[in-house]
């Protein structure tokens, strides 16, 4: 009995020319949405708790919710260069990388124009600088490759700006003022569910609270 053809999780699954350097870069940089959703959210759960990130993190899953929706409605075929990469079986308007990349964007940089990010000062922009650039290189890099056309990019890129830009004014227009609520609901106790995004310097928040714990700790050198 002949064995079912065999199928790759196309999580990781990003194919270049060999002995291109910078595709293999570009290789990575199309890997970011990855490493955030994998390691930026998940660490940002285990060791922050808040709801801004929370929130952050459940508007790019309904982006890219609805960009299935529209892929599913669309079936618009990826460009033929895909067929070498075994990466046809997926529709390719918009491309969900593009998507994903500049809600990123967007929403880090209207976070950091309302100040809530550990970043200060000048350090905040040359970081939202950063993740547009990193949009644009992942945009480019899903057409270098042969996963999209360029419309399907700029498709991708259009609506990721304008979820992120309409998901910030849900979150911190209506959702916001039920924060409290949350922080004292019994899962926000478990799970120590906070919000700090209404304290303009939360680095020097930390940090001071931190040295007054300290100078109260009784402690004693033999």
């Amino acid at each position: 009995m002949p064995h079912p053809p065999l199928k790759a999780v196309t999580l990781t699954h990003v194919r270049y020319q060999r002995g291109d350097r910078f595709g293999h870069f570009l290789a990575w940089v199309s890997l970011v949405p990855v490493f955030i959703s994998l390691g930026g959210f998940v660490s940002h759960f285990i060791f922050r708790r808040e709801l801004q990130g929370m929130c952050f993190a459940l508007g790019l899953l309904i982006s890219q919710f609805i960009n299935e929706v529209i892929k599913k409605s669309v079936q618009q075929a990826r460009p033929e260069t895909c067929a070498l990469l075994e990466m046809c079986d997926s529709h390719g308007w918009p491309s969900s990388h593009s998507q994903y990349m500049f809600f990123f964007a967007v929403y880090f940089t209207l976070l950091s124009y309302k100040g809530i990010v550990l970043l200060t000062g000048k350090y905040r922009w040359i970081a939202s600088f950063a993740w547009w650039l990193l949009a644009v290189l992942t945009m480019h890099s899903r057409v270098y490759l042969g996963y999209h056309t360029v419309a399907q990019v700029f498709a991708g890129a259009t609506l990721g700006i304008i979820l992120g830009a309409v998901w910030f004014w849900v979150v911190n227009s209506l959702l916001f003022c039920y924060f409290p609520v949350i922080e004292e609901s019994a899962f926000g106790r478990w799970f120590y569910i906070k919000d700090t995004s209404h304290i303009h310097n939360v680095l020097e928040f930390e940090y001071e609270k931190a040295r007054a714990a300290r100078k109260d700790m009784n402690c004693k050198s033999d």
